[in-house]
C-alpha cells in the first residue's frame, strides 16, 4: 500500500507498506521548496526514508483512542492495530494541515449544513456508534482522543459537516452524561485561562434538544467562511516519537510517557524563550486548576516554513468536583503528582530538571496563580452566559479557587513533616481516560 500525503495540492510525503516494513520518504520537490516544513519534529526532512518506529507512533497519534477507535473499527471493518488501514478511509481532514488518502476527493469540497437542532442532537445521540460520521458518503476525518467529539464547520453562523476534504473550522464536543455540567467545565477552564493571558482556543457553548455541547475554534485552521486553510501542528507524543498509549508519564505500557522535563527539552530545542514562558505557564495553570489530564497529547505545537511554536490550549478540565476522577496528575512536578500535596521544593526540583530558573519558576506559580484567582469571577460570569447556561458552575469555582489557593499558599512553603509525598512509581494511571467512567486515567 502507498498513500500520498498532501499539503493542500503539494505531494507532501508518501507512505509505503507492505509485509516487512512501514516506511515514509519526503518528495525531492517538497523537500527542496523554500516554504516546506515537516511532518513532525521527529521526521525532520531528509532524503532518506523514515521506517515504521518513527512513522507508525506519528499516524497511530492521528487515531482516536478507547471506545471511539472501537468504533470506528468496527464501522470500518478494519483492526484497531491497523493504522495504516484507518488513516487510509478518514485521512482527509485531520489534525493539522495535511491529508493522508489513497486519491484524492471526486468530489467538490464543500460543506453540508446540519439543517436545525433536532438533527444536530440526532448526530450527537449517534457519535457513540459512528465516530465521525465514518461511513457517510463524502465525510473522511479524524481526531485524537478518547473523548466523543465531532470536527465541523461554521458557516455563516450555521453547523456544517465538512465533505469531499474541506477542511473543518470547529471542534464539536458533547456532554458526557457520566460527568455533569462538562461542558460548563471545560469552558470555564479554557476561558479563565484566556482571561489571565493564556493563549487558548477560543469557546462558546450550544445546546440541541436534550443534549449541549462545546464548539471551540480550531487553531490549526486559517481563514473564514468558506475561504479556509489549514496549518500544520503535532502533538508532544508525536515530536517525542511516543505512541499514544504512553501519553501519561506514568502508564501500564511498561514504557515511561513524557516528563514535564522531555517537553521544556523540545521547546528549548526548537522554539523561543517566549514559548518556554508559555509552557511553565499552561504548566503552573493545570495544576491550580486540578487538570488531572494535561498529558503529552493535550499540549501541541504549530509547525510551518518558519520556526515552530508552542500551540494555543485545549483541552482544559477539571478534575476536583467530580468524585471518580483520578487525583494523580499526568505528570509529575518535582516527583509528586498529587496537587494539593506540590510545595515550593518540588516546583523548584521540576525547574532543575526543565533548566529553568527555581527561584523564577516559584515567583511564577505565585503570579499565575494570583492571576487566576483575580479573574475567575468574572470568567464564571462569561460561561454563564453563554447558551448553556450555569449548571454547576459555581461548584467548579468553588473547587478551582480552593486548590489554587492551596497551590499558591504552598509554592512558598516546604513540603509539610506529616504530609506523605506520593510515591510516583507506586499509584500508575491505567486506563482509557482521567475522564471516564471507571475514574481511571487517560484523555477526555
Amino acid at each position: 500500500m502507498d498513500l500520498p500525503v498532501h499539503y493542500e495540492d503539494r505531494l507532501v510525503a508518501t507512505i509505503s507498506a507492505d509485509a516487512q516494513a512501514t516506511r515514509l520518504a519526503y518528495a525531492d520537490a517538497w523537500s527542496s521548496s523554500a516554504d516546506s516544513f515537516p511532518v513532525s519534529l521527529a521526521m525532520p526532512i531528509r532524503s532518506e526514508p523514515y521506517d515504521g518506529e518513527q512513522v507508525l507512533p506519528w499516524l497511530m497519534n492521528l487515531l482516536p483512542e478507547g471506545e471511539p477507535l472501537r468504533a470506528m473499527t468496527r464501522a470500518l471493518g478494519a483492526a484497531p492495530e491497523d493504522a495504516l488501514g484507518l488513516i487510509a478511509q478518514t485521512g482527509n481532514d485531520l489534525a493539522g494541515a495535511l491529508s493522508i488518502a489513497p486519491q484524492q476527493p471526486r468530489g467538490k469540497p464543500g460543506y453540508r449544513p446540519i439543517p436545525d437542532t433536532d438533527a444536530l442532537e440526532r448526530i450527537i445521540e449517534e457519535l457513540p456508534s459512528r465516530p465521525f460520521l465514518v461511513c457517510e458518503d463524502g465525510v473522511s476525518m479524524s481526531l485524537a482522543g478518547a473523548q466523543e467529539k465531532l470536527p465541523v464547520a461554521v458557516i455563516g453562523g450555521q453547523i456544517a459537516v465538512p465533505i469531499n476534504g474541506a477542511p473543518s473550522t470547529h471542534i464539536l464536543k458533547p456532554d458526557n452524561p457520566r460527568l455533569p455540567g462538562s461542558v460548563q467545565n471545560e469552558a470555564l477552564c479554557m476561558v479563565l485561562a484566556r482571561r489571565i493571558g493564556l493563549n487558548v482556543a477560543p469557546v462558546t457553548t450550544g445546546v440541541a434538544g436534550k443534549r449541549s455541547y462545546l464548539l471551540v475554534e480550531r487553531y490549526d485552521r486559517t481563514g473564514t467562511g468558506t475561504n479556509v486553510r489549514r496549518l500544520h501542528q503535532e502533538d508532544f507524543c508525536q515530536a517525542l516519537g511516543r505512541p499514544p498509549a504512553a501519553k501519561y508519564e506514568f502508564n501500564g505500557t511498561g514504557t515511561r510517557g513524557p516528563s514535564i522535563a522531555d517537553m521544556f527539552k523540545v521547546v528549548r530545542q526548537h522554539m523561543t524563550a517566549r514559548d518556554i514562558t508559555r509552557l511553565l505557564d499552561a504548566v503552573i495553570f493545570n495544576i491550580a486548576i486540578g487538570n488531572v489530564d494535561s498529558h503529552a497529547k493535550n499540549y501541541s505545537i504549530l509547525l510551518g516554513p518558519g520556526a515552530p511554536q508552542l500551540a494555543p490550549l485545549y483541552d482544559l478540565m477539571s478534575g476536583l468536583a467530580w468524585a471518580n476522577i483520578t487525583q494523580n496528575h499526568a505528570q509529575a512536578i518535582g516527583g509528586q503528582r498529587r496537587g494539593r500535596h506540590i510545595y515550593g521544593r518540588h516546583w523548584r526540583r521540576m525547574a532543575e530538571a526543565a533548566g529553568l530558573a527555581a527561584r523564577g519558576t516559584v515567583r511564577r506559580v505565585e503570579q499565575v496563580t494570583a492571576r487566576l484567582l483575580r479573574e475567575l469571577p468574572a470568567a464564571v460570569e462569561e460561561v454563564a452566559a453563554m447558551p448553556v447556561g450555569s449548571t454547576m458552575l459555581e461548584v467548579f469555582a468553588k473547587e478551582i479557587e480552593e486548590r489554587a489557593t492551596e497551590v499558591r499558599a504552598h509554592a512558598g512553603q516546604e513540603c509539610l513533616p506529616d504530609v506523605a509525598e506520593v510515591p510516583t512509581e507506586e499509584v500508575p494511571m491505567i486506563g482509557a481516560s482521567a475522564y471516564s467512567a471507571d475514574g481511571e486515567a487517560g484523555a477526555p
